[in-house]
């Protein structure tokens, strides 16, 4: 039985599309976008982390295509060490409070400039990243500086396939998007 090509529904507007085509590094704030920004802890005092499974494929199909995701955050917890390294994500940044100086020696390690990068965050702290980026997405509860800052605002809420839908967004954007689509109908 030959495969029958069956288009992806998902669309994003034109122009985030074409902001985004040069895109080639991914930087990603993790409390209130990997995560729903809420801080769970154990009766031993653990941070406690809950992760949605569509942004981890998001995350990998961005390698895929070449496209290298790096988790900086301003706080570190061995629940998210676990999750970055089951994804396989080799850059990550933690307990940064600045993420600015790691961002930078990302791109020089990479090869590439801000012209080439996309940021993701939800509060402040993550702006110096997302201005600076070509390309620049908020989850839908973001806070309200940082949306109107942001190029595109997810529909989904943080640590609720937000960044999936960023990560498809750019998956798009670089017309790679069908084509991983049509793998998964096999």
């Amino acid at each position: 039985m030959t495969p029958v090509y069956t288009p992806p529904v998902q669309t994003f507007a034109p122009t985030s599309l074409l902001r985004a085509q040069t895109v080639r590094v991914a930087f990603l704030d993790v409390d209130g976008v990997l995560t729903d920004g809420r801080l769970y802890f154990s009766e031993h005092g653990e941070a406690l982390k809950c992760f949605h499974t569509q942004d981890g494929l998001g995350l990998k199909l961005l390698q895929r295509v070449g496209i290298t995701p790096v988790v900086i955050s301003g706080r570190d917890s061995p629940a998210l060490r676990q999750r970055l390294q089951a994804l396989g994500l080799e850059h990550a940044h933690l307990g940064q409070e600045d993420k600015h100086p790691a961002a930078e020696a990302v791109l020089r390690q990479l090869g590439l400039d801000w012209s080439q990068a996309a940021a993701m965050g939800d509060d402040w702290p993550d702006l110096p990243l997302m201005r600076r980026a070509c390309f620049s997405c908020a989850p839908a509860d973001a806070h309200a500086e940082v949306r109107a800052l942001a190029h595109h605002i997810t529909q989904r809420r943080g640590g609720e396939g937000a960044v999936r839908e960023c990560c498809d967004l750019l998956l798009q954007a670089s017309a790679q998007y069908a084509r991983l689509f049509q793998t998964y109908l096999i």
